[in-house]
């Protein structure tokens, strides 16, 4: 009996070790918290076989590096039962709360344009001459997931307020696969253009002249697609003070930059999700996920444009961990990719920021940009920054050296960081500064 009970332990802790240790670099701070809440992500995907693990290119290391659901969203879309980011929906519905009023925040939920947003404002309304700072907060999630109303941005923004006397718009938008690019971008900019009228500014008492944009992931694409667009736009009246762009993706051409190499296993967000997200976005068509897995994906359409993604000339050598720079492999494509197809969508800036001249990031407003070392999105934050400082704009960039991809997100019991306070201390003083 004793022997079998050794043999108990033994097996069960060879099994709890199995699911729960991941491969996390030392210099991670909490990295046991990480590793714990990873296997909550990962759980799941073993009750599904390995059919697929070829389909997507992917080695042994799939079956411990996978987040939550990927190879049993990837059955039930194979099944025809439910597409994969409907499976993968689930994260979003587990965090999600319903925005009440407090003592200190008054919420409502309304539609600015026709797209949903929820509007965080002080409870205490101030005097007629007292006006306040504003922030459009847009969620991040791949463009495919995500919530205003999960629980993290929930918290942000009541956060925002009280820090800030701020109001604060958490943008609903539309999501992939239902609705492709432009319409995530269209949504945001929708609402941030009627935000910015005179009349509604005065309704909510918001000073014109202290107004940013902000978001995290693909709602920080979003956010610098919008300030973009802005400056061209020659009816824009009222102009944005600032844009706060957190781990940003900005770019889709080339998913080989030295993060996504040396993150491509990393927990919460590995290579394979990013493409994933990337290729929803334009298509559900799975040869294009395909072609971008391999980095394969730029044809005739976008090859002028990668210079502006050449690593080896924007990324400071310490980033660049031994890799050498290669240019992304350009296909010929016949017939000629259409005006909506994926190929050119990519190349466009309001898909891809990072994507212009000089000449278009001049006049943008000063920038806040959060960047983690073990992220997939780094390289893309750092060359952003580094562009807008280059074309001078006033440029505060934040890198965290034991941050991951999301950790701001991380500020509610159980998956609860310390490097997710520090962020958002950070975050508010910035703000506090510069708005």
């Amino acid at each position: 009996m004793r022997l079998k009970g050794l043999f108990f332990i033994f097996i069960w802790g060879a099994l709890s070790a199995y699911y729960i240790y991941t491969p996390v670099p030392e210099d991670i701070e909490e990295r046991w918290k990480l590793m714990f809440t990873d296997c909550f992500f990962r759980s799941l995907s073993h009750l599904v076989g390995k059919h697929n693990r070829q389909r997507y290119g992917c080695s042994d290391v799939w079956d411990k590096c996978c987040p939550l659901f990927f190879r049993l969203a990837d059955l039930s879309e194979l099944l025809g039962l439910r597409d994969y980011m409907g499976v993968m929906m689930f994260i979003t519905f587990a965090e999600a709360v319903v925005p009440r009023s407090d003592e200190q925040v008054r919420v409502t939920e309304e539609h600015f344009d026709g797209v949903e947003v929820v509007v965080y404002q002080p409870a205490q309304q101030g005097g007629a001459a007292e006006l306040r700072r504003a922030v459009v907060y847009i969620h991040g999630g791949g463009w495919c997931l995500g919530s205003s109303r999960m629980s993290p941005y929930d918290l942000l923004a009541r956060q925002m307020v009280t820090e800030l006397s701020a109001v604060v718009v958490s943008v609903e938008y539309r999501l992939a696969p239902a609705h492709h690019f432009p319409v995530q971008f269209e949504d945001v900019y929708h609402v941030v253009k009627h935000f910015l009228q005179a009349e509604v500014l005065a309704q909510y008492q918001v000073d014109p002249g202290r107004i940013a944009v902000s978001g995290d992931s693909a709602g920080g694409n979003l956010a610098a697609a919008v300030a973009q667009q802005l400056q061209q736009d020659p009816e824009q009246q009222v102009d944005l003070k600032a844009q706060v762009l957190l781990y940003p993706a900005v770019q889709a051409l080339d998913l080989n930059t030295p993060s996504y190499r040396q993150n491509q296993h990393m927990p919460i967000l590995p290579r394979t999700l990013m493409v994933r997200f990337w290729s929803e976005y334009f298509t559900s068509d799975k040869s294009f996920f395909h072609a971008m897995l391999a980095n394969e994906h730029n044809g005739p359409e976008s090859a002028s444009l990668l210079k502006f993604v050449d690593w080896g000339a924007f990324l400071p050598e310490h980033f660049r961990g031994g890799y050498n720079y290669t240019a992304p492999p350009v296909v010929p494509t016949t017939p000629p990719a259409k005006a909506d197809s994926p190929l050119r969508n990519m190349g466009d800036p309001r898909a891809s920021p990072l994507l212009v001249p000089d000449t278009a990031l001049r006049s943008l407003p000063r920038a806040y940009v959060l960047t983690c070392e073990y992220d997939v999105l780094r390289d893309d934050g750092v060359m952003y920054a580094m562009r807008l400082k280059r074309a001078g704009v006033d440029v505060t960039h934040e890198h965290y050296p034991g941050g991951f991809h999301g950790a701001l997100m991380f500020t509610t019991w159980p998956a609860d960081f310390a490097i997710a306070h520090r962020m958002t201390d950070n975050l508010l003083r910035w703000l506090k500064h510069n708005l």
